[in-house]
């Protein structure tokens, strides 16, 4: 049976949503996950576990957790034991998140500094939401996305032209808004928070969603923070991202935006793949509510299981050039989806 932080880990924010930049460091299609890699008889959770521990820290450089980490934490714990290497991982984020705490920050720092502080926060509060308790260092870097949050409500996020989160302020409200609202101890309704929850419902009154990937952001954030989305507009958001669903029961992630590969290559927007398939799943049952049982979320539960590559990964073409960071990433959330959906219960 897994752990009780492990069990919750269900109610918390998907992996492939706290990527900040993970499409654009170099490379492009291995052996990580080729698009021609054949694909198992039956999924296999122990393969995504070995896939994920050893892919959680590949693309790392100069920054800590800028690509793979990010989306690494909170799926690794849906996968039963927990790996040396997650509590590696875990213990280094902490470690950054100690030297955050302690800088000097504010609203004009450079939007890979702000995006830093935003995801830590947001991976912290994870973790914590999962184990139920919010610990002082989390509470100090979620304060900390207060002093660096802008007057409109947004923040100077990446914008590298790297769908689907490396392209507007968009992305980093958001995740803000899912993160914070997950906090647990009633973060959220501590004055400082209350304030800066305040500034992203302005912030998103003002910005309206220009894609569907947009939109499921948005979904998800409104299931925890009030007046982001009337029940109205979260149904309706609800049946557009049921509308774009494949006939094999999946999405496909280059169907959430109008984007194009910098190798000029042409996306296959009708294929089903990992992330997309993994986000529309988490966000229509933890967004929108739809129940596990629903046929049309059994059709995809369904091609997640039967679409998982030998590797233990879930392929997935990058809208923008490296397929390798958008397959890992797509697996995670893959996994958080699947986990969701209950069914990795049990599994060893």
């Amino acid at each position: 049976m897994r752990s009780s932080t492990a069990a919750s880990i269900r109610n918390v924010l998907p992996a492939a949503l706290l990527l900040a930049w993970s499409w654009t460091a170099a490379g492009a299609e291995t052996a990580a996950g080729p698009a021609g890699e054949p694909l198992l008889e039956r999924v296999s959770y122990a393969k995504a576990a070995a896939y994920l521990d050893a892919g959680a820290h590949a693309h790392e450089k100069d920054c800590f957790a800028c690509h793979a980490t990010f989306a690494y934490l909170p799926a690794r714990p849906a996968l039963a034991a927990t790996a040396a290497v997650y509590q590696e991982t875990r213990q280094a984020l902490e470690r950054s998140a100690a030297k955050l705490a302690a800088e000097k920050l504010s609203p004009q720092d450079k939007p890979a500094r702000v995006a830093a502080v935003v995801l830590t926060a947001v991976a912290l509060a994870q973790i914590d939401a999962a184990a139920g308790k919010l610990q002082p260092l989390t509470r100090k870097t979620l304060d900390r996305i207060w002093d660096v949050q802008r007057e409109d409500g947004g923040w100077n996020w990446i914008q590298a032209g790297e769908p689907p989160s490396g392209i507007d302020d968009h992305f980093g409200v958001t995740t803000a808004a899912i993160g914070v609202t997950a906090a647990p101890d009633q973060y959220a309704g501590v004055p400082q928070a209350r304030r800066g929850l305040d500034g992203i419902r302005r912030y998103l009154r003002a910005h309206p969603p220009a894609t569907m990937h947009q939109r499921a952001m948005l979904l998800l954030a409104a299931a925890r923070l009030d007046g982001l989305l009337s029940p109205q507009q979260k149904r309706q958001t609800a049946d557009e991202l049921l509308s774009l669903q494949r006939p094999d029961g999946g999405w496909a992630m280059s169907g959430l935006g109008d984007w194009k590969r910098l190798d000029g290559a042409p996306l296959d927007r009708t294929a089903s793949d990992g992330y997309g398939t993994g986000l529309v799943l988490y966000v229509l049952r933890r967004g929108a509510g739809i129940p596990a049982a629903d046929p049309r979320l059994g059709k995809a539960v369904a091609w997640l299981q039967t679409h998982q590559r030998a590797s233990g990964c879930w392929f997935t073409r990058s809208p923008r050039k490296n397929d390798e960071l958008s397959t890992y990433v797509g697996t995670a959330c893959a996994i958080q989806a699947l986990d969701a959906c209950g069914e990795i219960r049990g599994k060893p």
